[in-house]
């Protein structure tokens, strides 16, 4: 006989919402149209939503529960704790009616026929109003795990079932204009993945702070998925870019290492949904949870699942994923996908740019991981347990260890959220972008730190790095339409360094990054001086051998560490522009400035002046600096071969003579980066006058001069730009300065190559923007937040000169 109350996910699609619920009808539509692709989804069926009402109009509890939520107002909560617990008593005491645990049962059989008798079933609970575009209902409701054995399970269906009225869902319900009597809820019984054995986490189809949508984001933890999502860890965070995925290239962007301090496992000689907690091993806190081949098929499964269903809506859907690794077969598998309900509607023709105003004073009190680019104030309110929500007042800044979906009443009131633990999928940040509001994830010390009643400011617009600082500091916001913004015929590029501000940096209409100073990655990321990467038994010191061993820990050696931050750093922003051209310059630090990174003292020489001293294009082939050189040509190698961005182009700066650059070029190719191979094209930087006076010689080496400003004046004026006592005679307007760009960029054009600048003088100057547009530039580099003004003064220069500009947003 055909079960009436059972549909097993094969017969499921996206349409059957209302007869299985949100997670379930997804959960179906993957089984049955993405299995082929490879995609694995474990196999289960759905309780369906007529059964939930079946169960309580048999017990006449329909009617009990319709009137207990009749006049109910959310805001009283001791009422709202008291109706909803005698709604859930009221459903979890109706008995399931025989044929209905019968179908059960006999389905459960069935399961256990594929899976063996050893099989194990999560019991998750699918509203019929869940995984919507306008509200994910994600953790209102109950799920069971590693389910074992018929009365198990019946009992956990009727968990389920009650779980629709618990606090947080029923004010879910209220806050989206839901009628509790039309929301049903499906149960959905699943092989249960072991996931405690292995890893687990989710997986985004875009970034979800800057809602960049070339990228798949993905986090994990040791153990059940649990932690992840409600923010108990700080979990491992991987990027994988979506075009080099098409092209082939299996390689993980970028990657953040994290704590992982536990992980959640099966309480021992329990069945059902008990589970504890233990800590992780050290080893295994200091490698990623999963292997760079389990990001890149993690990935793939959500690039297909996006695809499916975007084909479908005939529309972009960027999709939320959860996944889990198997710990007895040691596959991958997918047991939720549903639409990103926050990010995906923004209107990414706003350009919303929070700017902090902090100043030199500012004290920092925590550090986390950005939620959201915005900035907040008010007054810290630490909550340490539960029972103290009571004396959370709206408008406070919220700072706790972590949090659940039963203080969703208080997260909606807050200012900001602030959390000792938890990574950017966690609980707390799901909240605060669906709030609007900022928050700083996984501070480590927060409720430590930070103390009751003091007033602070929450910053997450500075990058992936969120921080939270003592008193009121100034902020604006700038606002502007993109969407009726005209583009200038001349090239508008940006200068950037900092790969954790590159998403939203390449969102800007911008024409590419003019200069990508490696020299952030290496002192912000890497930290080391890279001879000392290489050959630490040179470095007399043993505290500083001892924390280049902790750096490199986990690598195959030091000169890989360098290699694969430096890649990913490089690739991360070339990812942020791709398509666009993206200029990277080699490393450019002073004997001064890398003598300061760890264990730099013992590989540079003291210089009186190290301006003109030891930089640029003369360390790459001299004995002191040669092997680095080497590592930094293997990381843009990997970046434009083995991660796919051939948008990226190579840049030298600081090249004396013609012999300099030709010795270079020749390093470079036996590196495998060989000019005009495979597309390379490589620019020379034009801030020496020698540069300018010989630009034809310099012209049959390189495919482009981009103009630096700040070296090309202090070399013309013979001014220290680091000496305060000259200072004043440092001067962009110099007739002779001015000279020396007008020379620079006609001997350019006279030889056809690409002229640029990523000097300061045009981020400062608007007169200098004009000056150099007249003289028919190519393209101006600008910092982030010169671009608008600069793009208004050129446009208003090139209607002036009677050069039309490309129109609106045209590339």
């Amino acid at each position: 006989m055909t079960a009436q109350y059972i549909r097993w996910f094969s017969d499921l699609g996206r349409g059957d919402v209302a007869l299985a619920g949100g997670k379930n009808a997804s959960l179906g539509e993957m089984y049955r149209q993405l299995s082929d692709s490879g995609i694995l989804v474990p196999n289960g069926f759905a309780i369906t939503a007529p059964a939930y009402r079946y169960v309580l109009e048999r017990s006449g509890a329909w009617e009990q529960v319709r009137q207990l939520m009749t006049g109910l107002d959310p805001d009283r909560l001791d009422d709202l704790a008291r109706r909803a617990q005698s709604a859930r008593e009221l459903i979890y005491g109706s008995p399931l009616p025989d044929d209905l645990s019968g179908e059960i049962r006999e389905a459960y059989a069935r399961l256990k026929m594929q899976y063996g008798d050893a099989m194990t079933v999560a019991v998750r609970s699918s509203a019929t109003a869940e995984d919507l575009p306008e509200a994910s209902f994600a953790g209102q409701h109950e799920s069971f795990l590693n389910v074992d054995g018929e009365a198990a399970l019946l009992d956990a269906v009727r968990r389920c079932f009650a779980s629709l009225y618990r606090e947080r869902a029923i004010r879910y319900r209220i806050d989206h204009g839901f009628d509790h009597s039309r929301v049903l809820l499906s149960v959905g019984v699943m092989k249960m993945v072991r996931s405690d054995l292995a890893a687990s986490g989710v997986a985004f189809s875009l970034d979800t702070e800057s809602g960049f949508r070339n990228v798949v984001f993905i986090t994990g933890a040791y153990g059940l998925g649990e932690n992840v999502v409600q923010g108990t860890v700080d979990p491992d965070e991987f990027y994988v870019f979506k075009p080099s995925m098409r092209k082939g290239c299996r390689t993980v962007l970028r990657r953040t290492l994290g704590a992982k301090e536990v992980r959640m496992v099966y309480a021992a000689g329990r069945s059902g949904s008990t589970t504890r907690n233990i800590p992780t091993a050290q080893e295994d806190r200091q490698r990623f949870c999963i292997t760079d081949d389990e990001v890149a098929g993690i990935a793939d499964a959500v690039m297909r699942i996006e695809s499916h269903y975007s084909e479908a809506a005939g529309h972009p859907v960027p999709m939320d994923v959860e996944w889990a690794k198997d710990g007895i077969d040691g596959k991958l598998y997918v047991v939720q996908a549903r639409p990103e309900t926050v990010t995906a509607r923004r209107n990414d023709a706003l350009l919303e740019r929070w700017k902090l105003e902090k100043g030199a004073g500012a004290a920092v009190l925590a550090r986390g991981r950005a939620v959201g680019t915005k900035v907040a104030q008010g007054k810290l309110r630490v909550i340490r347990h539960p029972e103290e929500l009571a004396s959370f007042t709206p408008g406070d800044i919220l700072v706790a260890d972590t949090t659940t979906p039963d203080w969703g009443t208080v997260m909606k009131s807050a200012a900001a959220i602030i959390t000792n633990r938890g990574g950017r999928t966690c609980h707390a940040a799901i909240v605060a972008r669906e709030m609007g509001i900022p928050a700083v994830v996984g501070c480590g010390d927060a409720t430590s730190v930070l103390r009751t009643g003091n007033e602070a400011t929450v910053s997450c617009a500075e990058g992936d790095i969120g921080t939270v600082y003592a008193g009121k500091l100034p902020f604006h916001v700038e606002r502007h339409d993109l969407s009726s913004l005209p583009r200038p015929r001349t090239a508008l590029m940006l200068n950037v360094g900092n790969p954790d501000a590159a998403f939203q940096a390449g969102m800007l209409p911008s024409d590419g990054a003019g200069l990508v100073r490696i020299e952030f990655i290496v002192a912000e990321q890497i930290l080391a001086h890279p001879m000392a990467l290489l050959h630490p038994d040179q470095v007399d010191d043993d505290r500083v051998r001892h924390e280049i061993m902790r750096l490199t820990q986990g690598h195959d050696s030091p000169a890989a560490y360098f290699i694969r931050l430096l890649s990913e750093g490089v690739a991360t922003i070339a990812a942020a522009f791709h398509p666009r051209p993206v200029i990277v310059r080699m490393s450019d630090f002073k004997s001064n400035e890398y003598a300061n990174l760890l264990g730099g003292r013992w590989f540079e020489p003291v210089e009186d002046n190290p301006m003109i001293g030891f930089r640029g294009a003369s360390r790459y082939v001299h004995p002191r600096y040669r092997e680095g050189f080497a590592m930094e040509c293997a990381a843009m190698k990997r970046v434009r071969e083995d991660m796919g961005l051939d948008n990226v182009k190579l840049m030298i700066p600081f090249c004396r003579t013609t012999g300099e650059a030709r010795a270079v070029l020749q390093e470079m190719a036996g590196h495998g980066l060989r000019r005009g191979e495979q597309g390379l094209e490589i620019y020379v930087m034009c801030e020496i006058p020698n540069n300018v006076l010989q630009i034809d010689a310099f012209a049959e080496l390189f495919d482009g001069f981009s103009i630096g400003s700040n070296d090309l004046t202090q070399l013309v004026l013979g001014v220290d730009r680091d000496s305060e006592l000259v200072a004043a005679d440092f001067d962009e307007h110099d007739p002779g300065l001015l000279a020396m760009l007008r020379m620079a960029i006609e001997g350019a054009k006279r030889n056809g190559r690409h002229v640029g600048i990523c000097g300061q003088a045009p981020s400062d100057y608007p007169d200098i923007a004009e000056y150099l547009v007249g003289l028919g530039i190519e393209s101006i580099s600008l910092n982030p937040d010169s671009l608008l003004a600069t793009m208004e003064r050129v446009l208003e220069c090139e209607r002036r000169l009677g050069r039309p500009g490309r129109g609106r947003n045209d590339q």
